[in-house]
């Protein structure tokens, strides 16, 4: 950590050249005493990655940054708050703190936070930067958080783990038992000093394979930013043995929406089927992938296309976890019917459908865009059909 990059005039360097083209500062030649050009373009990269993902720090002065990849690999401002909202408590340890956006949100409710983090270097940025932003509650520790544990005789409230995806010798890895530190492997370790613990991975963790690589599993939260999904969190409680709930919830701007189930309802429900009707709903991206696919019929009092199909159907409209249309047409699936219809620009999606959408533009000549959206599935009977529908909300 070099604190000459803090230097005032560096600092509005950096400010300044937020929006300009990296290689025409380089171009031109960046010259400070103490500081090299490449700190200062390193600087000004993570900056503004930052000024959506961490409001709060591209706001507050004299923030150091750390890499690109540091700042990618953090939570964003809202998906911490979010994570600080399900538990809180007396203590928690991060074992694995990072850049401390979770530690920030988690300062909020718990008494005293401990965050630990093996590289020196960024221990020393995120100690620096608590202080910028007036945080006196959380603990540093340089070190591995595993090593901190099985030195300590520590008991906590909760404890939190973001295990790295990257591994040394396996590259990119998506199996708990793949990443650093190894989750399951230190699973014993973690409850003899918490009775809760909350993991991070990544969204393409497939949950039959969590659940498997996991003890005591009691919830998992599917958490999605404008219908994409971020991260899944994984509730663990020491001896918990009964059903898993599954919480689901896409965070946009102008509010939450959430859908939940257990893991039991949705094995024992049974979708009702029907031809389109009315209304058409596709779900949001966080249930899609939480597989709740029969209880989404059930709960809602909806009916589905085709059991592979993922889209829902209505004679009335409902307020739905998803998007929502006005069926206006329905048409066989052929190139003369199509071509029939005139449609020279439309927003498409394809479900259970044997074409992509990128094969449909060009067999049918549709460009992107309008108003128009065109829904290319499979019904009841299997056969293939055209939606023709207007966006609801």
């Amino acid at each position: 950590m070099n604190t000459s990059i803090l230097n005032t005039e560096i600092q509005e360097f950096i400010n300044t050249h937020l929006n300009s083209d990296i290689t025409s500062l380089l171009l031109k030649g960046v010259t400070f005493p103490l500081v090299e050009a490449k700190e200062v373009i390193e600087q000004i990269e993570a900056k503004k990655r930052c000024e959506k993902k961490l409001p709060t720090w591209f706001s507050c002065k004299k923030i150091y940054y750390p890499n690109k990849l540091n700042i990618e690999q953090t939570s964003s401002e809202i998906t911490a708050l979010y994570k600080a909202g399900l538990i809180n408590g007396a203590t928690i340890i991060d074992l694995t703190g990072g850049f401390g956006v979770d530690c920030f949100y988690f300062s909020r409710v718990f008494k005293t936070v401990t965050h630990c983090e093996i590289n020196e270097n960024l221990s020393k940025i995120v100690t620096h930067n608590y202080k910028q932003l007036g945080i006196a509650n959380i603990a540093l520790q340089n070190t591995d958080g595993i090593d901190y544990l099985k030195a300590s005789k520590k008991q906590f409230d909760w404890i939190y783990i973001d295990p790295s995806r990257r591994h040394d010798s396996k590259g990119k890895v998506f199996f708990l038992n793949d990443c650093l530190p190894n989750v399951p492997e230190h699973i014993d370790l973690l409850f003899t000093h918490a009775q809760n613990i909350m993991v991070k991975t990544s969204p393409l963790l497939d949950l039959s394979v969590g659940i498997n690589e996991l003890k005591h599993v009691k919830t998992i939260h599917i958490v999605a930013v404008n219908n994409e999904v971020k991260e899944l969190l994984w509730v663990l409680e020491n001896g918990f043995k009964g059903d898993i709930c599954i919480e689901t919830v896409n965070i946009k701007r102008e509010a939450k929406v959430c859908f939940h189930f257990s893991i039991a309802d949705e094995k024992k429900s049974e979708s009702k089927y029907h031809k389109p009707l009315a209304y058409l709903y596709e779900p949001n991206s966080a249930i899609l992938k939480a597989g709740a696919f029969h209880t989404v019929s059930n709960q809602l009092n909806i009916y589905k296309l085709h059991k592979h199909s993922h889209l829902y159907t209505s004679d009335s409209y409902i307020d739905f976890p998803g998007r929502s249309f006005k069926i206006e047409s329905i048409v066989p699936y052929n190139k003369k019917a199509l071509k029939k219809l005139g449609i020279s620009k439309a927003n498409i999606t394809v479900r259970n459908f044997p074409e992509t959408v990128q094969q449909i533009r060009k067999k049918f000549n549709i460009k992107e865009g309008g108003n128009l959206y065109l829904f290319f599935t499979t019904e009841t009977d299997d056969n293939k059909i055209i939606l023709m529908a207007s966006k609801l909300d």
